[in-house]
């Protein structure tokens, strides 16, 4: 190529000179140069012009032509015909792609930056009641309108999924589990729910018929190990150990039913937000009270709260949720150490520290805690008395309240549980 340039500047350089030559005999050597420039440009001209009616038919062969330009029009004929195989290749896969995901039992759906449907499967269709062409270019929130859709769509928190009824089918319900990619683009994977919702509710109703089905048997167990324990001087020596035991286990299991009837009920009923705000400040005094007689004050237990913020939610539910989070850290922080209570609020919510000097928790089991019967260590547990279910339910006491728990804790360092809750469960009294 730089070979053939150079042969076009000699030849430019050559019509230069012979246009002068032919003007200085005619007396005019400066009009020849430019005659000559210009039959120089006249040829480029013509070329630039097949060039571009040839490139109005990129199907067609190239123009027949020599030098430089024979070599523009090879180059770019060759690339036109790797461009028409990637993009051959680049169909085929997209076409393969739209017919496995038209062969799904699951919806997809793609979405554009605007929040505008690009294209979609047909389970979507099935499921979701979208028509194809009429819908493409809608807003997807102008065709579900369920407020908890559109809520969930605009927020972006889309790290759990959304699981709401059908907007086209009574008794079926559907999980929506959008990903962000490109620029603000979205895809929508759309699942029918409805068995695992049915599956979900027959564990819990199983849960809660079990628990109640037990509580008979060992509330008779509990009063007769409680007359002999009464009585325990008329029996022999060698039954004290034994009578010991079962009532320590018996109680173990009251606490486990208890809880079990607890989770059942926080899963299972509607939630009932008392009308008035809960003064916090008043509950955290109780717990803290009694905890200190939990650890038979062998804990420095600190409470500092703000007297003046409320929160609005079940008290019966946030008892439940503390109590469970200062007493584990009661149990499972060594003596003569020090437990923090932080009550306070900022810009996002209101929060609660539960801050402990125990030996902490490795953080790879940090994403497991709120699991029901989870343990990190089996035989603190069975020491302490715990039943695994603890964290479990104030993790739905917190969800009920629309706030969450976080848990942050390194070996050797403690641990900090914390409740958020968001601001419009909040109240801030402005009372002296």
């Amino acid at each position: 190529m730089k070979q053939l340039v150079h042969r076009e500047l000699r030849r430019l350089l050559l019509l230069l000179v012979l246009g002068a030559l032919a003007g200085w005999v005619l007396g005019y050597p400066l009009v020849g140069a430019l005659l000559g420039s210009l039959y120089f440009s006249l040829i480029h001209i013509r070329q630039l012009w097949r060039l571009h009616n040839w490139l109005q038919k990129p199907q067609a062969e190239p123009p027949e032509t020599k030098g430089l330009w024979g070599e523009i029009f090879d180059a770019i004929y060759h690339y036109q015909r790797q461009q028409l195989k990637s993009q051959f290749r680049l169909k085929q896969t997209l076409d393969r792609i739209q017919e496995s995901s038209q062969a799904l039992k699951d919806g997809v759906v793609m979405i554009d930056s605007k929040g505008d449907l690009e294209w979609w499967n047909k389970a979507a269709e099935d499921l979701i009641g979208l028509r194809s062409p009429s819908d493409r270019g809608h807003p997807i929130t102008h065709l579900l309108r369920e407020p908890r859709f559109v809520e969930y769509f605009d927020k972006q928190r889309y790290t759990e999924p959304l699981i709401i009824p059908s907007p086209i089918a009574e008794g079926r319900t559907l999980e929506y589990q959008v990903t962000l990619f490109g620029e603000n683009e979205r895809l929508m994977l759309i699942r029918d729910f409805t068995r695992m919702q049915r599956l979900e509710r027959m564990r819990q109703d199983f849960i809660a018929n079990v628990s109640h089905e037990l509580r008979t048997p060992l509330t008779v167990l509990s009063g007769f190990l409680e007359t002999f324990s009464d009585h325990a001087d008329q029996l022999p020596q060698k039954w004290l150990r034994g009578l010991t035991l079962m009532r320590q286990q018996s109680a173990r299991m009251e606490h486990l039913v208890e809880d079990l009837l607890t989770l059942s009920r926080l899963e299972t009923s509607d939630f009932e937000p008392e009308v008035e705000p809960i003064a916090v400040q008043e509950l955290l005094k109780s717990i803290r009270n009694d905890a200190l007689a939990l650890s038979g004050n062998k804990h420095q237990i600190l409470l500092e709260a703000d007297d003046h913020l409320k929160v609005y939610g079940s008290e019966k539910e946030l008892r439940s949720a503390f109590s469970n989070l200062v007493f584990n850290a009661v149990k499972y922080t060594p003596a003569s150490t020090e437990i923090r209570l932080r009550w306070y609020h900022d810009h996002t919510g209101a929060h609660l520290d539960v801050v402990d000097q125990g030996v902490g928790i490795d953080p790879q089991h940090l994403p497991r805690l709120t699991e029901r019967f989870y343990r990190v260590d089996q035989g603190r547990s069975s020491n302490t008395g715990g039943t695994g279910l603890g964290l479990a339910i104030v993790k739905h006491v917190m969800l009920r309240h629309r706030g969450r728990l976080g848990i942050a804790s390194q070996l050797g360092e403690g641990s900090c549980f914390t409740c958020h809750f968001p601001l419009s469960r909040i109240n801030i009294s402005t009372d002296q």
